[in-house]
């Protein structure tokens, strides 16, 4: 093994290769098709990973953050429409969820006279985009809900079999 890199501003990539105790090396001996000089080069910033690189390394190194990093931070058509989702403990997501949902609640009468009429119209426009506010938040908490479990499944604290229908 390696010696550990005393850089300081360590790439997404790296600091998740070394939570697995991996040298270059030995990465690229897991990851097959990723050589040692190219793990470098994508941790250094030198040249951006492969969706594919990224899918091998999110899986090697137990890290399914590094999916959502690389669309939200890397990917052209990603940085405009993914985004960024930090990884939190289930109670806050669960918290985060249910104040979003209340409030969704005590607006979904509006919303429904909103659409109604299949038109929106000026006066109606700012609840509108209040509750739309809110649906985006809902998303980004069952985002960060679906990260924590792939997360979860990944350390190996959940068994994935428990879990049909994920893929994998």
């Amino acid at each position: 093994m390696g010696r550990k890199s005393t850089k300081e501003n360590k790439t997404i990539y790296q600091t998740s290769r070394e939570e697995m105790n991996y040298s270059r090396e030995t990465a690229a001996e897991k990851l097959a098709f990723i050589s040692s000089d190219r793990i470098e080069k994508i941790e250094s910033e030198k040249t951006l990973p492969h969706p594919e690189e990224v899918l091998a390394m999110a899986d090697c190194y137990k890290n399914p953050s590094l999916c959502n990093y690389f669309c939200s931070h890397e990917c052209p058509i990603g940085i405009e429409y993914v985004p960024e989702i930090k990884s939190k403990e289930l109670s806050q997501i669960t918290l985060e969820m249910l104040a979003t949902l209340n409030k969704l609640v005590c607006e979904k009468e509006r919303l429904i006279e909103i659409t109604v009429d299949g038109k929106l119209s000026e006066d109606e426009l700012p609840d509108f985009l209040k509750i739309k506010k809110e649906l985006k938040k809902m998303s980004l908490a069952i985002d960060s809900l679906n990260l924590w479990l792939d997360q979860t499944i990944a350390s190996g604290k959940i068994d994935k079999n428990l879990f049909p229908s994920i893929k994998k």
